[in-house]
């Protein structure tokens, strides 16, 4: 599994960090929800929505770390499974 197939599968489910420096570095759980500009992240204390503009992601599947710029993936997430090549 690289970055460009994980780009284009389905990241809801998959664990994941935030590693960009900012108010929300250090967020991490598992994504539940995702929207064109955002994800929704379960944490031990609850839901958080985290932009994906100006924070770098750190998703793990299968015991893989791999990260990605939100930036990279700024679509909605139907979209973003076709457009990413």
């Amino acid at each position: 599994m690289n970055k460009k197939e994980l780009m284009r599968m389905e990241l809801i489910g998959l664990h994941a960090e935030i590693v960009s420096e900012g108010p929300y570095q250090g967020i991490e759980g598992k994504v539940v929800d995702e929207t064109k500009n955002t994800f929704a992240i379960q944490t031990v204390k609850g839901e958080r929505t985290v932009p994906k503009k100006g924070n770098e992601f750190l998703f793990t599947h299968e015991g893989r770390k791999i990260a990605i710029l939100g930036s990279e993936i700024l679509h909605r997430p139907e979209d973003r499974i076709k457009k990413v090549r």
